[in-house]
């Protein structure tokens, strides 16, 4: 029969993962709540279930679930993970004192302060004129402003000037634009070099680290337009040597399992590093609790072993049995596209067509984010809106399929970026050119 696990969740990451767990031997069922128009296919069915923590812990006895995988931040934050494993429910992804790493940015900068985890320059705030005295008086460019609780992946922001940045600090903690998670505001030194995504899985001691991906943030070609919660991802990175990859893995990723262990709260799950490759080695940005949104639709796809075994081997604590095995001679290029306005507001309900016609469900694969089925009709419901994925024997190969996949799959005011992954082809070009 197999196992029945539940994925939690509504957007593309939740897509990927149970388009990737349904793969496996070991499953005979993959529910998905509240899932997407994408999550309806094979062994995938999307279902509601109970809001509340402890209905939705006796909801799993009574439906007997064998495991369930978390998607987003906010119920890790708020404790799903805590309340599932108190009512014996397997549960992959970190309890809510262990994802303070990515739902409170001042504890996790102190935490890496604490463990000799390299990061930026920086200091907190609750009033805006003590944050402006520091923007203005700092001995190094104190030009990012982050809100420290969740915010959806929009509550930082790169200033360009130091006016700027205190405009930002007046926007969060006087007029609130985060709400509740801009009480506290981090006023950070502003790295520079190239940025890069490294995620691993742990089972609480072990970590197993997955190839570093890139994402891209704003919303415009050449990295112009506003900050988004990313319009693609590429996979591998080649700007991440090999040398930089074993320095990511021992004194970021390894170094944050152990302190975490040795603070009392052990990491189950997946602990993803946004990382900054500056001249003087790379140093963390910010943490999450959970797999990235899109880089998951470009990781995923190149997971040649069995996702499931490996989540459930961090579950019981053995990673190390079912270690992951990834793709060495693909690529992967996930291009999404959002609904016109995005990220301001935007129309829902607008027909998409074309899906059938590109995807082959092997290495064209569309995976959907903001969709709903509206009279046999799929349709938008969200500001991302899919992730239009292709795998290839080379980064520039995949993003060629990737973009005419954007062309076929298509609705009205669809917005895109065509550069997806060019940083890393053209960094692979100049290499070739130097080396001759």
């Amino acid at each position: 029969m197999g196992d029945k696990v539940l994925v939690l969740g509504s957007g593309g990451r939740e897509h990927v993962l149970a388009w990737k767990i349904a793969q496996s031997q070991h499953v005979g069922q993959v529910l998905v709540a509240p899932g997407n128009a994408g999550t309806t296919i094979g062994k995938i069915s999307n279902i509601d279930v109970p809001k509340a923590f402890a209905d939705l812990a006796q909801w799993c006895l009574d439906n007997k679930i064998d495991m369930v995988v978390v998607g987003p931040e906010a119920p890790l934050a708020d404790g799903v993970a805590d309340t599932l494993a108190a009512k014996g429910v397997p549960c992959f992804g970190p309890t809510a004192k262990a994802a303070r790493i990515e739902a409170s940015k001042a504890f996790s900068k102190d935490f890496m302060d604490r463990h000799n985890i390299p990061t930026a320059r920086w200091k907190q705030f609750t009033d805006a004129k003590s944050a402006s005295d520091c923007i203005n008086s700092a001995d190094f460019p104190a030009l990012v402003v982050k809100a420290s609780g969740l915010a959806a992946g929009k509550g930082v922001i790169v200033a360009g000037s130091k006016a700027d940045a205190c405009s930002a600090v007046k926007d969060i903690l006087e007029d609130h634009q985060f709400g509740t998670a801009g009480d506290v505001v981090l006023v950070e030194e502003l790295l520079e070099g190239q940025e890069c995504s490294c995620l691993a899985f742990s089972d609480g001691k072990t970590i197993a680290c997955m190839p570093p991906a890139q994402d891209h943030k704003r919303l415009l070609e050449n990295d112009e337009g506003p900050n988004t919660g990313g319009m693609g991802a590429y996979c591998p990175t080649p700007q991440v040597d090999e040398a930089i990859f074993k320095k990511i893995q021992t004194d970021i990723l390894q170094k944050t399992i152990d302190g975490m262990s040795k603070d009392g709260s052990p990491y189950i799950g997946v602990l993803y590093a946004g990382i900054m490759l500056t001249k003087d080695g790379p140093k963390v940005l910010e943490f999450n609790c959970r797999f990235g949104d899109p880089e998951a639709q470009v990781l995923l796809p190149l997971l040649k072993s069995d996702l499931y075994a490996t989540i459930m081997e961090c579950v019981n604590g053995d990673l190390q049995s079912a270690m992951p095995q990834f793709h060495t001679d693909r690529a992967a290029v996930a291009i999404v596209m959002a609904s016109g306005g995005y990220p301001g507001s935007y129309k829902k309900g607008v027909e998409i067509t074309g899906i059938d016609k590109w995807e082959n469900k092997e290495d064209k694969i569309v995976f959907h984010a903001g969709t709903a089925t509206k009279d046999g009709k799929v349709v938008t419901s969200g500001g991302r809106v899919l992730a239009v994925t292709a795998i290839a024997s080379s980064l520039s190969l995949a993003l060629a399929e990737a973009k005419k996949g954007a062309e076929v799959v298509t609705f009205p005011e669809a917005v895109y970026r065509r550069d997806i992954g060019k940083r890393a082809i053209d960094y692979l070009e100049n290499k070739r050119l130097v080396e001759g």
